[in-house]
């Protein structure tokens, strides 16, 4: 007998089938969740169909509990990776395990190098929302039925979809398995369906590696860059809205009369995800926390920020980088989730990474690269015509020592902070108000010219350095980690 263990078998234990090791784990995870999904497939269509549902047998999630016995004499604790307390159950119900086939290898074969695990899967006690199973634009509905499908069909359960683990609302009960994820899967079903809906593209085309930005002109130069390296034996794949999934530049034609989604992404593929998704999250904190909430499921290995900024120093000018050190929360758009209070810490080996991208892209080092690179405070407002206000604004610059103001970035990094996802920001400088150096037409276009296929250069390059710190477990900072975090990173 194992005494003082953590967390305890959960009232389904009985549904559950042990499982002798990881792969079988995967094939049980996916034969679970495919018979289920395709059950209710099935019975929509019949329901489209006729208006009426024949078989009202409710499907679940399937549910993967491990239960950590003895730790091994030999073995390790990869805190980077994983977050383990200590012997005894822990579980989460799966969703689309197709997706995260390699993340749930990954993890489950780190807790086997530290912990004797036995491994159980079977029914969860989460219903599967119907709008979660099915492609509604598959099926032509018989007219009023669409009133009537939650007289049939489980709708998705909003009670159950919160963040309260992530943000340590909650205080974890020893009577059933302690969490395996920061995301069951309702929760993690509800983003990738927003994912779809606001990026036009498939979640599983999301890489490790997010760079999001606030300006069209990153997106043009990263297609172009896509184009140029499809091919190359490492990129397997471009995936873009209204364009889908292609393998080669020549297969690039996207539709003149497409109309893009609200914050369109583009992946530039590789194995086991390990590539780079783009996406353009236009401008405002709102847009930010939106499409970071969503992306959170997919546990990135870095989230990286590369727009424009305005500049608060009369010694910068017009296209000089700010690489932020701290960030001046001015969004409110988080507050309640995580108060302003509490501080967000810049992650070293983003920092590292995006300098040593900085020197090799523009070939700068020393005195050079500080004559053209600020580091420092960074604040995010929600109000885009700040500088109408600038004299109540004056005192809380001037204490912070900002020296420069952004939109969105503060606002990725908390999220990134709250989700356990490292966090970087590199900015160009496009115009400095208080100096009363505006975007006019014509500088405003030369400087396009000159700075936004190097800045996302920069990106890309920070991107390379930072693989193999994620590989190794580096990357991911235990800084991020709460004190009672979930054994998935």
């Amino acid at each position: 007998m194992i005494f003082n263990q953590f967390g305890n078998k959960p009232q389904f234990f009985d549904a559950l089938s042990v499982c002798e090791n990881i792969p079988t784990v995967i094939k049980a995870l996916e034969k679970h969740y495919s018979e289920a999904t395709d059950f209710l497939n099935d019975a929509f269509s019949t329901f489209a169909e006729t208006g009426e549902r024949t078989d009202s047998k409710s499907v679940t999630y399937p549910y993967l509990l491990l239960h950590l016995r003895s730790k091994k004499a030999d073995g390790i604790n990869p805190s980077g990776f994983v977050s383990i307390r200590g012997p005894g159950w822990y579980g989460t119900s799966i969703t689309h395990p197709e997706i995260f086939k390699d993340y749930l290898i990954d993890q489950l074969g780190l807790i086997e190098r530290g912990y004797e695990v036995e491994y159980y899967v079977g029914a969860s006690d989460e219903i599967i929302p119907v709008a979660f199973a099915i492609d509604p634009s598959t099926f032509e509905m018989k007219d009023g039925s669409a009133k009537t499908i939650g007289d049939y069909f489980a709708l998705p359960d909003l009670k159950r979809i919160h963040d309260n683990l992530a943000d340590g609302a909650i205080e974890q009960s020893n009577d059933e398995p302690l969490p395996l994820s920061l995301f069951p899967a309702l929760r993690t079903d509800y983003s990738l369906q927003r994912l779809k809906h606001y990026t036009g593209t498939s979640p599983a085309h999301f890489q490790k590696f997010v760079i999001f930005t606030n300006y069209q002109r990153y997106v043009d130069e990263f297609i172009e860059h896509a184009k140029d390296v499809l091919g190359d034996g490492v990129h397997t794949g471009f995936s873009s809205p209204g364009v889908g999934l292609i393998k080669s530049a020549e297969d690039y034609k996207p539709a003149m009369d497409y109309k893009l989604p609200q914050m369109p992404a583009y992946h530039l593929m590789c194995d086991n995800n390990e590539g780079i998704t783009l996406i353009n999250i236009g401008v405002g904190p709102s847009n930010a926390k939106t499409i970071t909430d969503h992306v959170a499921v997919l546990r990135s290995h870095c989230w990286l920020m590369l727009g424009h900024c305005g500049g608060l120093r009369n010694t910068q000018t017009l296209g000089d980088f700010v690489l932020a050190h701290a960030y001046l929360r001015d969004d409110q758009i988080l507050d309640e989730m995580l108060p302003p209070t509490i501080p967000l810490p810049t992650i070293a080996e983003v920092q590292i990474a995006l300098t040593n991208a900085i020197s090799n892209v523009m070939k700068l080092s020393g005195k050079e690269m500080k004559q053209h690179v600020r580091t420092g405070t960074v604040v995010t407002t929600d109000d885009r015509n700040w500088e109408m206000r600038y004299a109540s604004l004056r005192t809380r610059l001037n204490q912070s020592r900002a020296i420069a103001i952004d939109m969105e970035s503060a606002t990725i990094a908390a999220n990134g902070y709250r989700y356990r996802v490292p966090y970087g920001t590199l900015l160009c400088v496009s115009d400095r108000p208080l100096h009363g150096e505006i975007k006019l037409p014509g500088s405003a276009e030369a400087f396009y010219r000159s700075r936004v296929a190097q800045h996302l250069n920069i990106g890309l390059e920070a991107v390379s350095i930072m693989k193999d710190a994620a590989q190794s477990g580096t990357l991911h900072s235990r800084k991020l980690r709460s004190l009672d975090d979930p054994v998935f990173r």
